[in-house]
């Protein structure tokens, strides 16, 4: 019988810094892909497409094309909207499943707090479907090393669950799925910012309002949840 090997894209947005009220969260999302069930036609999709824009081998990221900014500054609206879709359309399209945390910062009064909360919800998650997780053989973790903190967390977490992990670094660009990860910390950001009656001028410009937001896409790429 062949091996079942799962795969996990993980991103994160915020930081281990002070509480700012802009960013009140820190988010991390892990994308679940079972290796078996190929992307393949999904991917080269995405790429035929992207190259036509004129993006061949472009990593999509989601906060800066909302706001405007780093590649996108001079990009207009229908553009970057554009951008965005295809992205979560590929997100939709495959056969993955995610879950997130997210952590106030206000409620933590140091980095080693924010840390040790992090940990704990991390693991609270995968324990509520530790079946699914025990159904592989292996479980490869792909992150960008961003954060040292988080993937100090990463490894203690799943080395200590799971008997047969690995660890690779990845390069946004090479993987579309640590890309979906971007995406999905994007989205339950602007979400559990608009829990504390939070949405800056540039999401409502972009989405235009929060209720479509949620109906457009929060709501959709939620089916997909763990």
């Amino acid at each position: 019988m062949a091996e079942k090997n799962l795969s996990c894209f993980i991103d994160e947005a915020g930081d281990f810094g002070d509480f700012e009220t802009h960013s009140p969260y820190y988010i991390v999302s892990v994308i679940a892909h079972e290796q078996e069930k190929s992307i393949q036609a999904e991917i080269d999709g995405l790429e035929k497409y992207m190259t036509s824009l004129g993006y061949p081998h472009h990593a999509i990221h989601t906060a800066p094309l909302i706001r405007r900014e780093g590649d996108y500054e001079y990009l207009n609206m229908e553009e970057r909207r554009k951008l965005f879709n295809l992205i979560f359309k590929f997100a939709r399209m495959c056969p993955i499943r995610f879950f997130t945390v997210d952590i106030r910062k206000s409620e933590c009064a140091d980095s080693d707090i924010l840390e040790a909360k992090i940990t704990k919800e991390i693991k609270s998650q995968i324990e509520k479907n530790l079946n699914y997780w025990h159904a592989f053989d292996k479980i490869v973790i792909y992150y960008d090393n961003g954060q040292k903190p988080l993937k100090r967390i990463l490894n203690i977490i799943f080395n200590s669950m799971f008997a047969n992990v690995e660890v690779r670094k990845v390069s946004p660009v090479d993987y579309k799925l640590f890309q979906v990860a971007d995406l999905i910390c994007t989205l339950d950001h602007i979400k559990a910012k608009l829990d504390i009656g939070q949405f800056s001028n540039s999401e409502k410009e972009f989405f235009s309002s929060p209720a479509l937001f949620k109906k457009n896409f929060w709501r959709k790429i939620n089916q997909q949840r763990l």
